[in-house]
């Protein structure tokens, strides 16, 4: 029973790797955009720390696990005196209301820079993806912001044979196989964002790379492909200090069928927040959050897993903590992404 048990969740990790999302999944997308789209770093004006922790499918023996840390900065003198924003110095007006959407200024040109770290666990397979981000934003018009940015660095892949128990060791499959290895890694991503909108384009693993190949030709082969994102979201005033925030995530990964989530945020002044998440053909989730200060923040959300595997799983779990430093004008939250 134990080599069964091994066998599918080898077969399960492999399969990922070669048919499906090959990158991680993220429900609270919404709260760190930046993890898909390098195109937003330096957006905020402060130093924006983000770690996270998802665990998916609980109860499923060699389910994902990815942890991450996030941090992202931007540059530029006239940015970071607060140009960028319609705040005076005392921190001033809450992001959500009306009166800042109007009086919103699109951020001066600057830079930013960043760099974002990702585990993820699948089996006996491991993926760690080390990136430093650079992006330029400028303004298209006295309210719109343009961004592009590109993620670069490496990707580590290993494969723990130990947790693979095989009926014939000598398996052309496994026999000599590479477990351990080092690729390069190159993502893209543009942005554009105002008071009350954003939309965003960004790939992944722009560099296919072979994984796992053994020194006999027969032995399984695994290529990673480039992973699509399409994104966008508008701000919705319900009142002064309650705002409705739908979005859309639509994922492209060749070969598998576009898939998208939906999800709705509903934010009440910048004090907390709570909403929910619609996976195309896998889960429904509820997300809440907290803007605990100026300095600190946290989101949490569960997915009800809906496929086939709701049979074995108890759900996903996913939290994640943000930090805010050299955060001079004291808001407590995102100003440039809601």
């Amino acid at each position: 029973m134990k080599k069964i048990i091994y066998a599918v969740i080898i077969l399960v990790a492999f399969m990922q790797l070669a048919q499906a999302q090959q990158r991680p999944q993220y429900t609270q997308y919404i709260f760190n955009n930046y993890l898909l789209n390098p195109a937003l770093t330096g957006i905020e004006n402060y130093t924006d720390v983000k770690a996270g922790y998802r665990s998916q499918w609980t109860g499923l023996q060699g389910a994902p696990v990815t942890g991450y840390f996030t941090i992202n900065a931007p540059l530029g003198k006239n940015f970071l005196q607060g140009d960028a924003t319609a705040f005076p110095a005392s921190g001033g007006l809450n992001p959500s209301s009306r009166l800042y959407t109007q009086q919103y200024q699109a951020a001066e040109p600057h830079h930013g820079i960043g760099l974002t770290i990702v585990s993820d666990k699948t089996g006996p397979i491991t993926q760690t993806n080390i990136d430093a981000t650079y992006a330029y934003h400028l303004g298209l018009s006295s309210t719109l912001n343009l961004a592009v940015g590109v993620a670069a660095g490496v990707s580590h892949n290993v494969l723990n044979q130990s947790q693979i128990t095989l009926a014939d060791p000598l398996d052309p499959v496994f026999y000599n196989i590479d477990n351990n290895q080092w690729k390069p890694d190159l993502g893209v991503g543009l942005w554009a964002y105002a008071a009350n909108y954003f939309v965003g384009v960004s790939v992944q693993q722009i560099l296919p790379q072979n994984m796992f190949i053994t020194s006999n030709n027969s032995a399984y082969q695994n290529k990673t492909v480039p992973h699509y994102f399409l994104t966008g979201g508008f701000k919705v005033f319900l009142s002064d200090d309650v705002t409705l925030l739908p979005s859309v995530l639509f994922k492209y990964i060749k070969p598998v069928p576009t898939t998208y989530d939906v999800n709705m945020k509903l934010s009440f002044q910048d004090k907390f927040w709570f909403g929910g998440s619609y996976r195309h053909n896998d889960s429904f989730a509820a997300l809440v959050g907290f803007n605990l200060s100026s300095f600190i923040n946290v989101g949490y959300s569960y997915d009800f897993t809906t496929s086939a595997l709701n049979t074995v799983s108890n759900g996903s779990h996913e939290i994640v903590i943000g930090i805010l430093l050299n955060n001079r004008y004291k808001v407590s939250c995102p100003q440039h992404t809601f």
